[in-house]
């Protein structure tokens, strides 16, 4: 039974004193109330009251005794003894009789109210650790912490350090075979037989089938689409799908998918039966899931190539006829000016434009001009027209693979879907042509899929089939059930006795009402109160500009002059950056995981594993060669065990990823929070949001176009979340580019460390109204920058409001009654959100009905009117607002730029062909550059306060704009020693840099 999964620093610290108490926690567990010094009172030697007391204490801090009670900081004892008006020279030689001891410790469990540890009090705690071990997938060393913690909270004695370490084990280890035995009895043998048999290498063959599955398509084309469908048939043919595993954990369900995911094919097939037909059941669900998403991702990507490459060869060719075109418009045009010669009879016109012109020229013109004129209500007919050919091949596939359902806006369309399924059967229910569903189809498609009223072109109607279904799921009008991601969110949404049983509470944590008049009230107040404070300011705002265009007035805002840096400030950040110790890559790794602790937060993709030997070294060699972009051969030493390929590889495979990135990254944020210095440069209340662009220039599903960025290949956009102490909290890998302002609400809501940012900025990004509303009913505040203001509208809530010079400007009104009428489903919305039950980048795909807003979509635009006017008043009004939009931006930025210094491997080119792989390789990249801060934060700190010893002040305004975001003193390139100092090691700094007087004198001179 493994029990290693204790450091050695966990098991010292149990049960003891690691520093000395706060006065805080002196004056909660070592005040000696009246009950207690009577308690004492019954002792008469002053060194036996001490000795007690100092026992009672301890219980009651520690929740234990210690097995030596003498072994206690200094500062307890003089506490106790001050309050017991003893001395405690005699104390530590007199208090050590092992019978007066246990004497006195029964004595103090009874007087406090303890339990000691056995009995029912152990039968309690093991229901407790099942219900944890259940519920969530938190590593052994966190749930060792939790029940230390519940044995406190409950008053009972803690045990041994290895006895509460073997029942932790004891109890993960039978959940693991209680699930693993109810995984394996809801197969038949058919069920087993066919997961066996993915571990088995088919004749002819060089993989096993689990490998083959595991292999996800990377290349956008008719045949993969074919070959994609093939593979989820082959997942479906093991006939697991149907069985239900909703009654189990969901998280530990997950974690055996994870597992089986990764794992090499004969670390399986050597798991005993039971946990091996689990995994293999648990990872053929997920697997079904994840193939799906990857067949909709490609025919998602193919529509959209078909739809370009149609569009590139369309305006090819129509540059080529422009020729043909233009001589033929200008016959035609002869013609015209006949017709319209006043001069000419009536009588005469025919016979004059035959004998000038000639009649075969005209209808030479005519018909050149009927080929080569594009109608210009068929757009997407004209890109997609060519493509019948490529559709043909993965049509029949895609209609027999994929089972559709839709909200009922797109039942016509479904039932398009249907029609061309039956077509495609054949047979002699094969339905006619004629009687083909036409309701769905656009006017834009209408006049070339139905030539006439009896006639339909079947090539067209099924491009038009084909269009509407890509639009419909990307607006999830139409879904897939067996889909993670292109799901039907509205199911997750919360309704019926779940939303009356939480509409108070999300009610009370959104800091919002129930009552619709009560809220419309409060807006009006702030709207009104917006405008009056830019009404009153206008006369002497320099900066804005109320103007007129076409008789319609907008405002324009002078851009805000450069910040001055004072000779102060640039001496100081000199001075500090000087000091900073050179240091490399790999030992700064090192050095921050001394500080923060934050390896430890990885652990292994299975159940159980102990804890292996010189993890954190392993984990800051990998993080470096994914962070810098080289790969593991680079910072791989064969003389040492813990880098050595295939170990380095192994902790890749076993450690990294979302999960564990996610849990280091926090723990690096919340030491971030914990510094003077960052504090000085923000609260953690405000962050912003914005892009780095990487090019992908191997195949895969997860990039996008965008020449602008990427030139001819294509990309991806990580999309990150800076606070105000210039931390990375949160980051989402986006294909293509940012067309959506709900990554920045899903980046807030889904983020997990200690920041709680109220105030997100962000670039203009499509921004939109709904998001405006979203936003405010969330209770955040959103600020992006934007580029114009002309063609911004001014909203209010009443047309009788006089707001003055301003009422103009102001003339558009909110329509208040659809937010009354749907402001319950506004805050359910709000709360399903909230609670996590509905992802961010789903909910505008809730808020839309056959492509335009829903009602509800609606109401959320009109409270987003009035949060944008607001917004817009605060920002043309308040120069200060604009300047802190314009400084966390900046922060952001620099941060990317620092980034980029660290990825700079493989000319920073993105070479992950997965989704799992980028988002696990930029994570560890966000990871790296927050040690950086961190390391750079903690010395800047030690050299402000050695540079305050010396000066006489310093302004707080110059340290508030310090920047952490600094890597010339870091050596990142060549050379990878992994080795630290004893003292660095143990948790010190390294000595400051000594300036040498020529560069004190740059200093003084910069």
């Amino acid at each position: 039974m493994p029990v290693e999964f204790l450091s050695d620093e966990q098991a010292a610290r149990y049960g003891r004193y690691q520093t000395d108490p706060s006065p805080e926690q002196l004056a909660r567990f070592f005040y000696l109330s009246p009950q207690d010094l009577q308690f004492l009172a019954d002792y008469r030697r002053s060194y036996t009251q001490l000795g007690c007391a100092v026992q009672l204490c301890t219980l009651r801090f520690l929740g234990t005794f210690l097995p030596i009670p003498t072994q206690v900081p200094a500062v307890v004892v003089a506490t106790l003894a001050q309050q017991l008006q003893v001395g405690t020279d005699a104390w530590p030689a007199r208090y050590t009789r092992p019978n007066t001891l246990s004497d006195h410790q029964a004595r103090i469990v009874a007087y406090l109210g303890f339990a000691a540890y056995g009995g029912r009090q152990v039968f309690r705690l093991t229901r407790w650790l099942y219900a944890q071990v259940l519920t969530s997938t938190v590593r052994p060393s966190v749930l060792f912490d939790l029940a230390t913690a519940h044995l406190v909270a409950q008053r009972v004695v803690l045990p041994g350090v290895t006895v509460l370490a073997r029942l932790i084990a004891r109890v993960r280890e039978r959940t693991g075979r209680h699930l693993y035995h109810q995984l394996r009895n809801r197969l038949n043998p058919v069920q087993q037989e066919a997961l066996e048999s993915l571990l088995l290498v088919p004749p002819g063959q060089r993989l096993t089938r689990l490998e083959a599955l595991r292999t996800a398509p990377t290349r956008v084309s008719g045949p993969a689409l074919v070959a994609a469908l093939g593979r989820l048939e082959h997942v479906r043919v093991l006939g697991v799908g149907s069985i239900s595993l909703h009654d189990l954990p969901e998280a530990r369900v997950v974690r055996l998918a994870r597992h089986a995911q990764v794992a090499w094919g004969q670390t399986l097939a050597r798991m005993g039966e039971e946990r091996r037909l689990a995994t293999l059941l648990a990872f053929a669900q997920a697997l079904e899931r994840t193939a799906t998403d990857d067949v909709l991702d490609l025919f998602d990507g193919l529509l959209t190539a078909l739809a370009l490459r149609g569009e590139t060869k369309r305006r090819r060719q129509r540059l080529r006829s422009l020729k043909d075109l233009d001589q033929a418009a200008l016959v035609l045009e002869q013609a015209v000016r006949l017709l319209l010669d006043e001069s000419v009879p009536e009588a005469q016109i025919r016979a004059q434009v035959l004998s000038r012109i000639g009649e075969a020229s005209l209808r030479e013109a005519a018909e050149t001009v009927q080929a080569l004129a594009s109608p210009a209500d068929a757009p997407r007919f004209q890109a997609l027209s060519g493509s019948y050919a490529t559709v043909r091949r993965f049509l029949p596939a895609l209609l027999n693979g994929i089972a559709l359902e839709g909200s009922p806006s797109a039942k016509p369309l479904l039932d398009a879907w249907y029609f061309l399924r039956a077509q495609e059967a054949g047979g002699r229910c094969r339905p006619k042509w004629g009687t083909a569903p036409r309701t769905f189809v656009p006017k834009s498609w209408a006049r070339q899929v139905f030539a006439s009223r009896d006639e339909v072109n079947p090539a067209a109607y099924t491009l038009c089939v084909l269009d509407r279904l890509h639009q419909a799921l990307r607006r999830r009008e139409v879904f897939v059930t067996t889909s993670d991601r292109y799901g039907d969110p509205r199911a997750e949404m919360l309704r019926g006795e779940d939303w009356d049983a939480a509409r108070e509470s999300v009610a009370r944590a959104l800091g919002r009402s129930l009552d619709p008049a009560l809220e419309l009230v409060r807006l009006q107040a702030q709207l009104r109160s917006a405008y009056a404070e830019v009404r009153e300011t206008l006369p002497h705002n320099t900066a804005l500009h109320v103007l007129q265009h076409d008789g319609m007035p907008y405002v324009r805002v002078s851009p805000l002059p450069a910040q001055e840096e004072p000779a102060s400030l640039q001496q100081l950040r000199t001075q500090l950056t000087q000091q900073l110790p050179h240091v490399e890559l790999a030992a700064l790794l090192l050095e921050v995981n001394a500080f923060t602790g934050f390896a430890d937060a990885f652990n292994h993709v299975a159940d159980g594993q102990s804890k292996a030997a010189d993890l954190p070294l392993s984990i800051c060699a990998v993080l470096l060669a994914q962070a810098c972009n080289i790969g593991l051969k680079a910072v791989a030493r064969a003389e040492v065990p813990a880098l050595t390929l295939p170990r380095l590889s192994w902790v890749q495979q076993n450690y990294m990823r979302v999960e564990t990135l996610t849990a280091a990254n926090a723990r690096l944020v919340d030491g971030q929070a914990q510094l003077p210095l960052a504090q000085a440069w923000g609260g953690g209340e405000v962050a912003s949001a914005d892009g780095m662009r990487f090019v992908v220039p191997v195949r895969t599903l997860h990039a996008g176009w965008n020449r602008k960025y990427y030139g001819s290949q294509r990309g991806v956009t990580y999309y990150n979340f800076t606070g105000d102490q210039f931390t990375g909290f949160h980051g989402i890998v986006i294909p293509g580019t940012l067309r959506d302002s709900l990554f920045i609400l899903a980046g807030l809501l889904e983020q997990q460390t200690s920041l709680d940012p109220r105030e997100i900025m962000a670039d203009t990004h499509g921004y939109s109204e709904v998001v405006f509303g979203l936003f405010a009913l969330l209770g955040y505040r959103f600020s992006p920058r934007l580029a114009d203001l002309s063609d911004q509208r001014f909203w209010r809530l009443s047309k009788e409001d006089d707001y003055g010079p301003l009422n103009e400007l102001s003339r558009h009104v909110v329509n208040a009654r659809l937010i009354s009428d749907h402001w319950e489903d506004m805050l359910r919305l709000a709360g399903s959100l909230k609670l996590g039950r509905v992802k961010a980048t789903a909910v505008m795909r809730t808020l839309q009905r056959a492509g335009s807003l829903s009602g509800l979509g609606r109401a959320v635009a009109e409270l987003g009117r009035v949060e944008k006017t607001r917004y817009l008043l605060a920002y043309v009004h308040d120069e200060a607002y604009r300047r802190r939009i314009l400084v966390q931006l900046n922060r952001g930025e620099g941060r990317h730029a620092l980034a980029r210094a660290v990825f700079h491997g493989k000319k920073g080119e993105l070479r992950q062909r997965y989704r799992e792989g980028m988002e696990d390789q930029l994570g560890a990249l966000g990871l790296v550059v927050n040690a950086l801060v961190l390391w750079n934060t903690r010395y800047l700190q030690q050299a402000l306060e050695r540079w305050q010893e010396t000066e006489e002040h310093v302004n707080p305004e110059d340290v508030a704009r310090l920047s952490p975001l600094l890597h010339e003193h870091v050596n990142m390139l060549g050379r990878y020693d992994f080795t630290l100092p004893e003292s660095v090691a143990a948790g010190q700094l390294r000595p400051l840099r000594t300036l040498t007087p020529w560069e004190a004198s740059l200093g003084e001179w910069a």
